[in-house]
């Protein structure tokens, strides 16, 4: 199995601080946002608050890759007992294409990286969308959405205590966790013109409304919010999803590095797999089923791992499980079980 990498290995060890940018850098080296500013977008808004005492974007990095940081030389209380914010996000670009994200595509780009593919948006490029929680994630958490889905501080606290089922940030962690997701925003080299297009984005924009014009061009080239419909298993849970035939090799990959990602050796999970036809045998014996350990009733609804726990297995949007690949891991576990 691939090793895993969570984060970039120029964040790892260093002391987090951000430096103004200088509008001498080559163009594709800068932020997204230094450049958007420039052309009148006010993303003020979203900038961590560095007078707040505490705030710190190292200590927002530990935060997120540790579920934990130290305030005042002590160690801080677990942000969770059952997940880390890097259990369900990835903080590196997962798609190629960030203007049309495809499940697919993610799962061969995230193999080649040695990264994880993951119920929840990469948190690579979060300071950079409008909304957040969208789609069905209003049916699953109701009035809770409505203070995060515009504000990415109302997000990171939704996430943390409903999704992440632990306790409420305090405010210097919350700007920590921004000041770090502000290191890990979108660079002009991440994002995919055509040659005109570029061209377009290269020339000095003398007006407002060209300015305007080249800031919108800019923007549809990343997604503002990641889409989430929560779709449902298949009517016969036996004969699978209609019309579609599983490719048991992609199947194995989303196995590697989705199944095993969270229950090798129970790293998130009360339930273990590994790649021992014991493991197969049982998962196969359920797919056609409703047990919790079904692969269509845990990535389609998601269950709690264990009765009377308050953590959970969350469940994939079809636009980060496709139902193919639901059929390809099926037929990659039915083959491994023979």
């Amino acid at each position: 199995m691939k090793l895993i990498i969570l984060i970039p290995l120029f964040i790892l060890g260093l002391v987090l601080v951000k430096k103004p940018e200088s509008p001498s850098i080559p163009l594709n080296e800068r932020t997204v946002n230094s450049v958007l500013a420039e052309l009148g977008e006010n993303n003020r808004g979203k900038q961590p608050d560095y007078t707040m005492p505490g705030v710190s974007a190292e200590k927002g990095r530990e935060l997120v890759i540790d579920g934990f940081t130290t305030s005042d030389g002590k160690k801080t209380r677990k942000q969770s007992k059952h997940f880390k914010c890097i259990s369900c996000h990835n903080v590196v670009k997962e798609d190629i294409d960030l203007s049309d994200p495809d499940p697919q595509s993610r799962l061969e780009y995230t193999n080649d990286l040695g990264i994880p593919f993951l119920q929840g948006t990469t948190l690579y490029g979060a300071v950079n969308r409008a909304t957040y929680y969208n789609g069905d994630y209003a049916k699953k958490y109701g009035d809770l959405v409505k203070p995060a889905r515009n504000d990415i501080r109302g997000a990171i606290q939704l996430c943390a205590v409903e999704c992440a089922q632990g306790r409420e940030l305090k405010d210097w962690e919350i700007e920590s966790i921004l000041a770090y997701l502000w290191f890990i925003e979108l660079k002009m080299s991440d994002l995919v013109f055509t040659t005109e297009e570029l061209k377009e984005v290269l020339t000095p924009a003398a007006s407002i409304e060209e300015r305007g014009k080249k800031a919108e061009l800019i923007k549809s080239k990343f997604a503002s919010g990641a889409a989430a419909h929560f779709e449902y298993p298949p009517d016969d849970r036996k004969k699978g999803y209609e019309g579609l035939v599983g490719v048991p090799d992609n199947g194995k990959l989303i196995y590697e590095n989705s199944c095993l990602y969270c229950h090798e050796n129970k790293k998130y999970s009360f339930l273990h797999l590994d790649n021992s036809k014991l493991s197969f045998k049982s998962l196969n014996g359920k797919v056609g089923t409703y047990h919790p350990h079904s692969i269509y009733q845990v990535s389609r609804w998601g269950v709690p791992t264990k009765s009377g726990k308050s953590s959970y297995m969350p469940q994939y949007p079809v636009e980060k499980m496709s139902n193919q690949q639901l059929e390809d891991l099926r037929s990659y576990i039915a083959l491994k079980s023979e």
